[in-house]
């Protein structure tokens, strides 16, 4: 008896959707995560692409516990010397919320070739509407 791995082609990749309002950010990042990653199918294998495409609708309603709204800070730098940026929670999700969700879940990725194909399947969009329609994708409870 052999151990079955997944072949690239036989992977058939489903479509979800999760409406992000009022959950929680870090729980429904690690569900995304988990979906992203296919460790919810039994063909699972780790060094094949074996997730699905999920579409995030309503990033702006996440919630936060704790004092995270104007405690946890996110930084980039510009390259340029002095380029250090930075903003709280509550920024992030007044002027870029879909931001927000990416970066709570491309950390929950692996960080190599593999986990960047995970990531280009997350799709994030602020309010209800979305132009994967025509994809069907299923309700995905969080």
């Amino acid at each position: 008896m052999s151990t079955q791995v997944a072949k690239k082609s036989e992977v058939k990749k489903n479509w979800y959707i999760v409406d992000l309002d009022g959950k929680v950010l870090g729980r429904a990042a690690t569900e995304i995560a988990r979906v992203l990653r296919g460790k919810h199918k039994a063909i699972y294998s780790p060094s094949v692409d074996t997730g699905d495409f999920v579409v995030v609708v309503n990033a702006e309603k996440v919630k936060l516990t704790g004092n995270k709204m104007s405690a946890k800070m996110y930084y980039r730098h510009s390259g340029y010397p002095g380029g250090l940026r930075q903003a709280n929670a509550a920024q992030m999700l007044e002027k870029k919320p879909e931001d927000l969700i990416k970066k709570a879940v491309k950390g929950m990725l692996p960080k190599n070739k593999l986990g960047r194909d995970m990531f280009r399947k997350l799709k994030v969009y602020t309010g209800s509407d979305h132009p994967h329609a025509a994809q069907q994708p299923l309700e995905l409870n969080i």
